[in-house]
């Protein structure tokens, strides 16, 4: 499965679903945006931005005001490292991250190859106050004919 794996992955869609069965699109909002790529050499990177996300007021990001800063990094979520894949589990080992303290921990996922999707699920955390599981599909990347 691993060499199934290998390429760039587009965010279709984003879920979360609480204990008692509540599914929504919550923390990702309506469409988000993301990009997920495992290389051969056995690295990954992953980005995630939120659907609605707003434009900062001022093209000098440091001039904008810092509640726009905040939310735009409140909105955005980044992270690399290595990965590794056993059966139906992968591991992202991070190494750098928007959230500074997913460094150095590893994310476990498990993962469902559906043809050209695969789909990626979360073990519950505690997020916006609820403990939710998340769900991703991602939507292979065809590879540019040039």
């Amino acid at each position: 499965m691993e060499t199934a794996i290998l390429g760039t992955w587009k965010l279709v869609s984003a879920s979360s679903c609480t204990d008692s069965g509540d599914r929504n699109d919550a923390p990702f909002g309506r469409e988000p945006a993301g990009f997920l790529t495992y290389t051969q050499d056995g690295r990954m990177s992953a980005m995630i931005s939120f659907g609605g996300r707003k434009p900062l007021s001022s093209s000098d990001s440091d001039a904008a005001p810092i509640d726009e800063q905040a939310e735009a990094f409140k909105t955005f979520l980044a992270y690399a490292g290595r990965f590794t894949l056993n059966s139906e589990k992968i591991i992202h080992h991070v190494e750098i991250s928007s959230i500074q303290a997913w460094v150095g921990t590893d994310l476990t996922r498990t993962i469902k190859l559906q043809g050209e999707r695969i789909v990626l699920a979360a073990p519950p955390v505690l997020s916006g106050g609820k403990v939710r599981g998340f769900e991703l599909v991602w939507q292979r990347v065809a590879r540019s004919s040039q």
